[in-house]
């Protein structure tokens, strides 16, 4: 399970999202730079057109990303969908683009939302499998550019079907346009302190701070931290500078992690946020917390160079840093 968001603060665009899992797979973040050729199972060959910068796993030299964004300000997170999820057989009149292949198939060519429309009109996303252990995950793709602009991909058994995303959050099931029907479900949830209309001429002690949001879902499951975080993310306040406005998306995004032990999944297994990550889709710097280290670590896409054809691992920093004061 997992939640993404796009937080718009002091004229910038920061974009990703908690990654929830009950096990780690060695993600890290990774550069791709412009020359790398990416190799697909079913296109020609091709050569990255923009670099990109997000958290992946490498296998045979190929970076399977978890998210993503490249040097244009374009930025995907694929999220679990399991159960609405359907991917096809090939299909000789569309480009047929496996599942992990889809966020470097866009972020090497294209660099906005809109182009991002137009090309998908043209995908079949095929079901491939990367190799016999790594099996395809059912996903569904939010999509975000500087622009402020967000869309939400899903591939169901009726097609692949691209939504505008007005509330620039999504989490996992059930299928988008659900989710944002049950935000209806909560439109009187407020930041401010509620007028008493149950019993107008009762004299009623709001007898705490924050009854506004009472009825506010808390639970791990994916509608309610749909509800929570659009909710968050809507009434969070924009940050002074970049330093405060990764700070502000953060908490954001906190807000709807999950501890160990709070989600269990199966005998002594619990789900838990094993990383959250953000990007300045303006400048290219990647952020990113995890759940033993929740100092905010950063990357600079531009202090790299993307004119080479390697790939560019990092180290995930897991060791907490505490800042001792005496």
């Amino acid at each position: 399970m997992c939640t993404s968001i796009i937080y718009d603060s002091n004229g910038q665009h920061f974009f990703w999202r908690n990654l929830d899992l009950e096990i780690s797979f060695g993600e890290h973040p990774v550069i791709t730079p412009r020359n790398y050729v990416f190799k697909y199972r079913k296109l020609p060959n091709r050569k990255a057109t923009y670099a990109m910068i997000g958290m992946a796993i490498v296998k045979d030299n190929y970076p399977l990303y978890f998210d993503a964004a490249n040097e244009k300000g374009l930025g995907i997170a694929g999220l679990n969908f399991d159960g609405p999820c359907h991917y096809f057989p090939e299909s000789a009149e569309k480009e047929n683009v496996t599942p992990f292949e889809l966020i470097p198939y866009l972020l090497s060519q294209y660099a906005s939302v809109d182009e991002v429309k137009d090309a998908l009109e043209n995908v079949n996303l095929v079901d491939i499998n990367f190799s016999k252990k790594l099996q395809l995950s059912p996903l569904h793709w939010l999509i975000a550019d500087k622009t402020g602009k967000s869309i939400v991909v899903e591939s169901t058994v009726s097609g692949l079907h691209v939504y505008d995303n007005p509330v620039h959050v999504l989490t996992n099931n059930p299928e988008f346009p659900g989710q944002l029907t049950n935000l209806a479900n909560y439109a009187n949830i407020s930041p401010a302190q509620p007028k008493n209309t149950v019993v107008p001429d009762a004299d009623i002690n709001l007898y705490s701070r924050g009854l506004g949001t009472h009825h506010l879902p808390g639970g791990m499951d994916s509608a309610s931290r749909f509800v929570k975080v659009a909710f968050v993310r809507a009434h969070a306040p924009e940050g002074k500078d970049e330093a405060s406005s990764i700070t502000n998306y953060f908490h954001i995004l906190h807000s709807v992690e999950q501890p160990k032990g709070t989600d269990e999944v199966g005998p002594n297994s619990y789900e838990y946020t094993i990383y959250s990550d953000g990007t300045n889709l303006e400048t290219g710097t990647f952020y990113y917390t995890n759940y033993e280290n929740n100092q905010i670590n950063a990357i600079k896409l531009s202090n790299e160079n993307l004119d080479s054809d390697k790939l560019i691992d990092y180290e995930l920093l897991e060791k907490q840093h505490i800042n001792y004061q005496n």
